[in-house]
């Protein structure tokens, strides 16, 4: 599943302290599996439709802009990080349909995904627990349907880059037109190919901006910015922060304490 699985992780909580997070743009999907009580209700900023918050086991597809999580704290959940095309046949939807989105988990995987995370919470030991999980998603995401080879080369030159490549050159190469690769490119990923490069390069910026001793002027350069002035207006734009303080709050799993 190494493909299409980015990883996933089992955490609970003793202490139920409240908390707030800010989600930021990863390049992936999320599915959160609850094991307990609801515990988190997740908005998009300025979201202010009656669907836009979820409590619960929930998928949330690719984002180019932030949420905010609000946590009352003493959860217990499974947290698996996807790569948009396991997310594409684990979900056999269209992404865009999940794009910028937040939704009950089994809106998106059916009744059979209620049951699993009745099984999963049942299962008191945690190696047990993610055997059980290895295969719900080997079977699922082997009748899913199968990404274009061209979308699959598409995305490949677009993260070994880091988003740093121009969309021409990519539609060049996969030998499609921009109009049609815009098309296909978000039905199986969920963004423009443009809006996952810029993803992607602000990514990339988070992660080298976490090392110690690292200088705006030296990511800017690094991801393809063309000045530490453009880095700072994508910061806000995908992040509504600054990259000074996203580096101080030390972004985990795309989120940033508030």
């Amino acid at each position: 599943m190494r493909p299409y699985v980015h990883s996933y992780a089992g955490y609970w909580e003793e202490v139920a302290a409240p908390y707030r997070v800010r989600l930021v743009p990863t390049g992936r999907a999320v599915v959160v599996i609850s094991l307990g009580e609801p515990f988190a209700q997740v908005r998009r900023l300025g979201d202010a439709r009656p669907d836009g918050q979820v409590t619960g086991s929930l998928v949330a597809g690719l984002e180019d802009g932030p949420r905010v999580c609000d946590h009352p704290g003493g959860q217990e959940a499974i947290r698996l990080e996807l790569t948009p095309l396991g997310a594409y046949r684990l979900f056999a939807v269209p992404m865009r349909e999940l794009t910028n989105r937040v939704v009950g988990l089994c809106d998106v995987l059916g009744p059979e995904a209620g049951l699993l995370a009745e099984r999963l919470a049942g299962t008191a030991d945690w190696g047990a627990r993610f055997d059980l999980l290895d295969l719900a998603l080997s079977v699922r995401i082997a009748r899913g349907p199968d990404p274009a080879p061209e979308v699959r080369h598409a995305w490949r030159l677009l993260t070994r880059a880091g988003g740093a490549i121009p969309v021409t050159r990519i539609a060049a190469e996969v030998g499609w037109s921009q109009r049609y690769l815009a098309r296909r490119f978000t039905e199986q990923i969920g963004l423009t190919p443009k809006l996952s490069a810029r993803v992607l390069r602000f990514h990339r910026a988070v992660r080298l901006l976490s090392h110690e001793g690292a200088h705006l002027t030296d990511v800017s350069a690094a991801c393809g910015y063309y000045d530490q002035a453009h880095l700072n207006r994508e910061f806000r734009a995908l992040a509504d922060t600054t990259p000074g303080r996203l580096a101080a709050g030390r972004v985990t799993e795309g989120a940033l304490a508030l």
